[in-house]
């Protein structure tokens, strides 16, 4: 017998009131599964994709493509960003010398 592949748009509901707009699978990561949420690309951030665990999902919410794509557009879900160590060790530096100036030329980094 032929397991099909899971895969629809969707609009999925998040405990804690947030919502997520895209291509929704499932992933296996060692023994655990999860669901898998490829949210496209909009006209305000990238695309990008998220690994929630099923429990944390109020509800699935399966759609066309075209009212997927338009709400992907509506709704503020975004990538984690990364941190940058660098810009971050300059700040504090910056914040320690008690002059609140950021020199971009600062040398005295161990990064």
């Amino acid at each position: 017998m032929q397991e099909t592949k899971f895969e629809i748009f969707a609009i999925v509901e998040l405990f804690g009131h947030s919502k997520m707009s895209g291509t929704v699978t499932e992933q296996t990561i060692g023994s655990a599964s999860f669901i898998r949420i490829d949210v496209p690309e909009t006209k305000t951030q990238p695309k990008f994709t998220r690994l929630v665990n099923p429990s944390a999902i109020y509800a699935i919410n399966p759609v066309t493509e075209d009212v997927m794509l338009v709400m992907a557009e509506g709704i503020s879900s975004k990538p984690i960003d990364s941190w940058d160590i660098q810009t971050m060790q300059k700040k504090l530096l910056a914040l320690n010398k008690g002059n609140g100036i950021i020199n971009e030329d600062d040398d005295d980094l161990p990064m």
